[in-house]
């Protein structure tokens, strides 16, 4: 099984993007549309203070009548961040992700900031090793000879 660290580190694109909680929904929006993303942190001198969902817009503003524009981060971001250490297992992650019904989950090494990991990105991981195992067990089973 491989960890939180392994997985980050085979990501094509580990950039970690993040936002001030004094922005506008707006511009938080417009950044994970950008970069084809669905979460954003919410960072205030580079601490985490809280995560932003396409799911927070949705619930938080649309529902509520409220305007992107006008609307603060801070106002509708997700405060109690979960999140894995880095050399947390991948079953760790999905377990996690699967109680808390999340789809971000942001990687820590102490205080420090590795990323942020999506369902994607596991479910990926996963079936990558279901690959790897299934064709070493058909080489072991075949002989090597296919």
């Amino acid at each position: 099984m491989k960890t939180a660290r392994q997985v980050l580190e085979n990501k094509a694109n580990h950039a970690i993007f993040s936002i001030p909680p004094t922005a506008t929904v707006y511009a938080a929006l417009q950044l994970m549309a950008d970069k084809g993303i669905g979460a954003l942190l919410v960072m205030e001198h580079d601490k985490i203070v809280g995560i932003l969902s396409e799911r927070d817009y949705a619930r938080k503003v649309i529902l509520m009548q409220r305007t992107s524009r006008e609307t603060l981060v801070k106002e509708i971001m997700t405060t109690a961040v979960i999140y894995v250490r880095a050399n947390q297992g991948t079953d760790d992650c999905m377990a996690l992700m699967t109680r808390h019904r999340l789809r971000h989950l942001p990687v820590m090494e102490g205080d420090a900031l590795l990323g942020m990991l999506s369902i994607g990105d596991l479910v990926n991981d996963i079936i990558s090793e279901q690959r790897f195992t299934i064709e070493q067990l058909e080489h072991y089973i075949t002989g090597g000879s296919r």
